[in-house]
């Protein structure tokens, strides 16, 4: 599914790459940027408006000529405006300003946002605003694709869940059993709104390859063995719970006490005519009285 992920061509895409301080996730948001500029498909730029590391950084383990679609957007130098250079601000972060960044090239197709990361918007503007940008944005024709790095222990669970919610979808790192390995755990969303989860182990080559493997096992789980599934629990017994095929005819033959037979139940339910009838003739001395006898009450 992670592969599935780096290789979605389609349109209205919001990724979210959430990690903490135990596990990085910046060498797969730049997996990310490689496989959007080299995909044959795509002929796309990818902008990259970046918080928290230099554009040196960014493009390091990027190759090839593809990497010249690849725009950066520096709010790494003064990302609160403090020196008033002219980078991009934390402040500057709206709709029209995001839109005059991509607009910049003259590339004709729409082109993918990479936001390193969520974490400063969101430490700077309240979630809703945040959210409502980001929706319009991707909805508006002039991007493509958003793919967002989140830094999940910096925020309370509420504004993670926000944005996360939002995102169509969100893949979770974890640290993995050996040191060059993560685990990757991803909710998908598609448009009908069927949701897919799954969990991969992955590792990240020098060139920013992502290589998958199976899924990690939960932890004091073993895969059982065919002999232990094919054993007998009568087998150690000390008595015999099993019938010979005559004790099995003996039981179905048995009459069990207050069974009633076919036979039985039909005398019982259906009475021969003449039997069972109550007959009954008027004596001279009954005495019957034709008179209401709750006449006289007021009702």
């Amino acid at each position: 599914m992670l592969t599935d992920l780096l290789q979605s061509t389609d349109g209205g895409v919001f990724l979210i790459i959430q990690d903490s301080a135990s596990c990085c996730g910046r060498d797969l948001l730049k997996s990310f940027i490689s496989y959007a500029l080299h995909s044959q498909s795509r002929d796309e730029a990818v902008h990259v408006l970046g918080f928290e590391v230099s554009e040196d950084e960014m493009k390091d383990g990027l190759k090839g000529s593809q990497i010249q679609r690849l725009r950066f957007h520096n709010a790494h130098t003064d990302p609160l405006g403090w020196n008033d250079e002219k980078t991009f601000t934390v402040q500057q972060f709206s709709l029209e300003a995001l839109r005059h960044l991509v607009e910049q090239t003259s590339h004709p197709k729409p082109a993918a946002l990479v936001i390193d990361s969520l974490s400063w918007i969101l430490r700077h503007h309240s979630p809703s605003i945040v959210c409502r940008t980001l929706d319009q944005l991707r909805k508006g024709g002039t991007v493509r694709a958003v793919i967002g790095l989140l830094h999940a222990d910096m925020h309370q669970r509420g504004t993670v869940g926000s944005v996360c919610h939002l995102a169509t979808s969100v893949i979770t790192v974890a640290p993995g059993m050996k040191g060059d390995e993560a685990v990757a755990k991803m909710t998908k969303r598609s448009k009908s709104g069927k949701v897919v989860q799954d969990e991969e182990i992955f590792s990240i080559r020098d060139d920013l390859t992502v290589i998958t493997q199976s899924r990690p096992s939960p932890p004091g789980l073993r895969p059982t063995e065919p002999a232990e599934q094919e054993m007998d629990p009568t087998a150690k017994l000390t008595f015999n719970l099993r019938l010979s095929g005559a004790e099995r005819e003996a039981k179905e033959k048995l009459s069990l006490p207050f069974v009633f037979s076919k036979e039985k139940k039909t005398a019982l339910l259906h009475s021969v005519p003449g039997s069972g009838k109550i007959l009954y003739e008027p004596d001279a001395n009954d005495d019957f009285d034709d008179e209401d006898p709750d006449d006289d009450l007021d009702v």
